[in-house]
């Protein structure tokens, strides 16, 4: 871990917010979203819409993605609900439940569908995890194995902000838009496995996709699965202390090849995760494909080796995405940044307008 970030306060990672900035529905069409470019070199701030994109983005770039599909993983029971963390080898699953200390071992939970039916479907409580459950998941009259049951009995894992910025504002949600909204148009569906959806993709559409395609942009991918900790503020005084969590991840060989190419295209990657994932290769990564785990935190101070751009929503306070952020465009300038985006009307967070970093 390099000095810089053994040594940044959590303080650093603070800045003033207006929760009113919060958007709670994504802007329709998906690029209609507001875009600041912000020109590192130049030291120029520009306004935009995403759909602009083709601006700054042209051809010989290589657009670097985010395959990974949304697992529905949140689950409502009678009083509580929870949120599935993953599989584990002996086929339970590893999940936080709200209000925990309610039950013990052998409880039978019943879940409760979106659409307020009764499936039959429930998770029965296995042991303690650390600050987890695992539990099992069970099948009701329709049948079918856990999948089927997330499937069906699973609601959209929408972030907790957004979901309380809805109950202030007295808002209704709809899971079944939900579903559809929180998914990038993408994703690989047999690829479910992430409990929040990279973001920066979701301000894409086919359409625009195939605009930056006609002229020349290349479309590369990676999978990265993102895990609850995505939502974890930094609670720890300094940045380092935080404990990261582990996300699964896999980089095709198509885009080990793009990565080897001398010249290398600009990369151009969508979402901190793409960054993650393309920062995390190891140097010796082999040329036909790469897969594995990844807890890197990165922050001021770090080199990137494999990210020339990057396009990214506004952050959490206190949040490892900030500092990630952060360190593409300098963490102080990010903070000015952030302050005229709120005095300019940007929206934030995860339905929220984007930044692209050239």
């Amino acid at each position: 871990m390099n000095r810089v970030t053994q040594e940044l306060s959590t303080e650093l990672l603070d800045f003033p917010f207006d929760e009113r900035c919060v958007a709670t529905e994504p802007a329709h069409p998906r690029d209609a979203a507001r875009l600041m470019v912000i020109n590192r070199n130049a030291g120029t701030v520009e306004h935009a819409y995403v759909r602009d994109l083709l601006r700054w983005i042209g051809a010989g770039d290589a657009l670097v993605v985010n395959q990974t599909s949304v697992l529905r993983a949140r689950l409502c029971m009678d009083g509580t609900e929870g949120l599935l963390l993953g599989p584990c080898a002996d086929g339970t699953w590893r999940m936080l439940i709200r209000r925990a200390k309610r039950y013990g071992a052998g409880a039978v939970l019943p879940l409760v569908t979106p659409h307020g039916t009764d499936s039959g479907d429930s998770i029965e409580l296995v042991a303690r995890d650390a600050e987890a459950w695992r539990v099992r998941i069970v099948a009701g009259q329709a049948g079918g194995g856990a999948d089927d049951v997330i499937e069906r009995s699973g609601w959209t894992p929408l972030p907790p902000y957004i979901l309380k910025s809805r109950t202030t504002r007295g808002e209704q949600g709809d899971d079944d838009a939900d579903r559809a909204e929180y998914e990038t148009v993408y994703a690989d569906v047999t690829a479910r496995g992430s409990v929040a959806a990279p973001t920066a993709g979701l301000h894409f559409t086919g359409a625009l996709l195939a605009q930056l395609r006609a002229n020349g942009v290349r479309q590369e991918s990676v999978t990265l699965h993102v895990g609850a900790g995505t939502f974890k503020p930094i609670d720890s005084a300094k940045l380092s202390e935080h404990p990261m969590h582990a996300e699964r991840m896999m980089v095709p060989a198509a885009t080990m090849t793009m990565l080897a190419e001398r010249p290398r295209p600009r990369i151009v990657a969508v979402g901190t995760t793409s960054v993650r994932a393309l920062e995390s290769l190891p140097a010796d990564a082999p040329a036909n494909g790469w897969s594995g785990s990844t807890s890197i935190l990165i922050a001021p101070g770090h080199q990137f080796r494999n990210v020339d751009a990057m396009l990214t929503n506004f952050h959490l306070p206190r949040s490892t995405l900030l500092a990630l952020v952060g360190a593409f465009v300098g963490l102080e300038r990010l903070k000015e940044l952030y302050a005229t985006a709120q005095h300019d009307g940007y929206r934030f967070y995860s339905f929220g307008d984007a930044m692209l970093i050239v």
